[in-house]
């Protein structure tokens, strides 16, 4: 006992760590968000008439993107998210360079009623990764 009183401060940083980690996954499923691999979203643009929607910045974006998906900056979809009004009820795909941005962006759209978001894990990393096409 006297090693975790002489040691508190290292088990409040434990109980923060346990916090972060655990508090991600819990986020994305209030909001309804699911993460899918490449592989999944590549079946639900196909399947699914998926919206892909790229949260990265115009330049990011410029340098490769997937084809058919709309840029809108993860800053900017609050005000521009009036241009996927007619995908809310479809499956809506979020992608950004390695995945962290897309779970925010995905939130963002699943707390606003969208009801199919779709956070694709690893991003465009993992889509070049497994040598799939990109436009310029």
């Amino acid at each position: 006992m006297n090693f975790v009183i002489n040691n508190w401060y290292l088990f409040l940083a434990l109980i923060v760590v346990v916090y972060l980690l655990a508090s991600e996954p819990a986020m994305l499923k209030a909001a309804g968000v699911k993460l899918v691999t490449v592989q999944e979203a590549l079946r639900l643009m196909n399947n699914g008439n998926a919206t892909v929607v790229d949260v990265r910045e115009p330049k990011e974006f410029e340098q490769g993107h997937i084809a058919q998906c709309r840029n809108i900056p993860l800053g900017k979809l609050r005000e521009r998210m009036g241009e996927l009004e007619k995908a809310k009820a479809k499956p809506v795909i979020v992608i950004c360079r390695t995945g962290n941005r897309s779970k925010k962006g995905a939130m963002t759209l699943g707390k606003s009623g969208f009801t199919q978001v779709y956070s694709m894990m690893g991003g465009q990393v993992a889509w070049e990764r497994d040598n799939l096409p990109l436009e310029k």
